[in-house]
């Protein structure tokens, strides 16, 4: 968008923030030596987890997040390592990820240029559960499914269904016309990065254009639904808090 007035797509409400990419302001952090970073999510908005855009001004090594912080990292550009103690350095493929469960001693390396989105939150352990385990992978890897048995509306679990796992982090596939099939209101909260496409996004009483690269925060009861615009798909990434009771 061409800002000749300070225009934006962004915009923020009670319950909910669209952050495009006309808007987005970098900063350097101590414990992500060499690398720019774009904060889209964090608790300032009333979120739970911080989600950010990381791209590295030159080769660079991260350590794990403080005691008690689960990450998952997305390979978004060029060359992204996770090297978990006691194994060998694994690369991140063309769209590659990792979870790394808290209390994962890992290093996280990024070659010069390389891009990453990052999801960071506090995790929640269940009584009698086994703690989760790292998990290393590809979108390109996961099994696809339709959601709720429509065929132009296709699903992919990033993570696995297991009572230790407190997040869900999936893909949505949508084709051209496709929408969700109802307005969802729900406790969860939701962050979501545009991977391609386009379409429209209500959040609460709005309706949106968005497009890849834009980020979405929805918060508990925001209701929220999407329809996929233009020749090509529409697929975004989502979190949402998962596998725990609201009471805590």
């Amino acid at each position: 968008m061409r800002q000749t007035f300070g225009e934006t797509r962004s915009a923020f409400a009670a319950k909910h923030a669209l952050i495009s990419h006309d808007s987005h302001e970098q900063v350097t952090l101590p414990h992500w030596p060499g690398c720019a970073l774009v904060h889209l999510i964090t608790p300032a908005l009333g979120a739970e987890f911080t989600f950010f855009l990381v791209r590295a001004a030159e080769d660079t090594e991260i350590a794990a997040p403080a005691a008690g912080v689960e990450r998952f990292v997305l390979q978004r550009e060029g060359q992204v390592t996770v090297t978990i103690r006691g194994e060998d350095a694994a690369r991140l493929s063309e769209e590659g990820y990792a979870f790394l469960p808290a209390g994962c001693d890992h290093v996280l390396g990024l070659a010069h240029g390389a891009a990453a989105l990052v999801l960071e939150r506090h995790y929640r352990p269940l009584d009698g559960a086994a703690l989760p385990v790292p998990v290393v992978s590809a979108i390109p890897e996961v099994a696809v499914q339709p959601l709720k048995g429509d065929e132009r509306l296709m699903l992919q679990k990033l993570l696995p269904d297991a009572p230790g796992f407190d997040m869900e982090i999936n893909v949505m596939d949508f084709a051209p016309g496709a929408g969700l099939p109802y307005v969802e209101t729900h406790f969860m909260e939701h962050g979501l990065m545009l991977l391609d496409g386009g379409g429209v996004y209500r959040l609460e009483d709005a309706w949106y254009p968005v497009a890849a690269g834009d980020a979405i925060w929805m918060g508990p009861f925001c209701p929220q639904w999407f329809g996929a615009i233009g020749r090509g798909n529409a697929r975004y990434l989502i979190y949402k808090n998962w596998n725990r009771d609201p009471l805590g």
